[in-house]
């Protein structure tokens, strides 16, 4: 594919570091996460400063190479569209068997080394969160791994609930597979996205 190169910090990056926009039919600026929208695109970089500064700069139109209207609640409706994504693909993870809740399925997939990564909902308990720590650190220093697997937070308290309904939980893990893998992308990408300026790499994920 083409070299991608985001319209605001004009830096190169690979599908999972930028996100694609086109014109849709009205002229309006469309988010396409799944980059298939026809029609030239742009890129930006997946984080939401980056996403407000293309609206406020009007950047799209120029990449675009035509008029086009970027909406100014344009990085709330990616924010959202990355949460659906994610939420989408845990319960197609759920039914493949590859992502599992509950603070003993959790922590038997991290120390039986099934586990790419664990969930924590925003508003789990501190000592759930704790335990978890230990059988991923115990992990670690099992298989002499350069550190424990990562440890994600992407949703918040009440967003978990409205996203996921009977499927939501406060602790769970994502199992080695297809599904458990594309979990674990949109995970980081949203948290990323989420994230204030210059604290990207600590928000999305925890090592220690």
């Amino acid at each position: 594919m083409n070299a991608r190169t985001c319209i605001v910090t004009r830096n190169a990056g690979g599908p999972d570091d930028l996100i694609r926009f086109v014109a849709g039919p009205d002229g309006q600026v469309v988010p396409d996460l799944k980059r298939e929208l026809p029609g030239r695109g742009c890129w930006v970089t997946a984080e939401r400063w980056a996403v407000d500064k293309a609206v406020s700069k009007n950047l799209f139109s120029r990449a675009l190479k035509q008029k086009v209207e970027a909406p100014a609640d344009l990085g709330d409706m990616v924010d959202v569209l990355l949460a659906r994504n994610l939420a989408g693909m845990i319960n197609m993870a759920r039914k493949a068997g590859e992502f599992v809740a509950g603070s003993a399925k959790v922590d038997l997939a991290v120390r039986s080394g099934a586990a790419l990564a664990v969930f924590h909902a925003a508003d789990a308990a501190p000592d759930g969160r704790r335990k978890l720590d230990q059988a991923r650190k115990a992990f670690c220093l099992q298989m002499e791994t350069d550190g424990p697997i990562p440890a994600l937070a992407p949703f918040g308290a009440a967003e978990i609930d409205t996203l996921l309904h009977e499927n939501a939980f406060k602790h769970a893990a994502a199992l080695a597979g297809k599904a458990g893998e594309g979990v674990v992308k949109r995970a980081m990408m949203l948290q990323r996205y989420r994230a204030a300026p210059g604290t990207e790499g600590k928000a999305a994920m925890t090592n220690k």
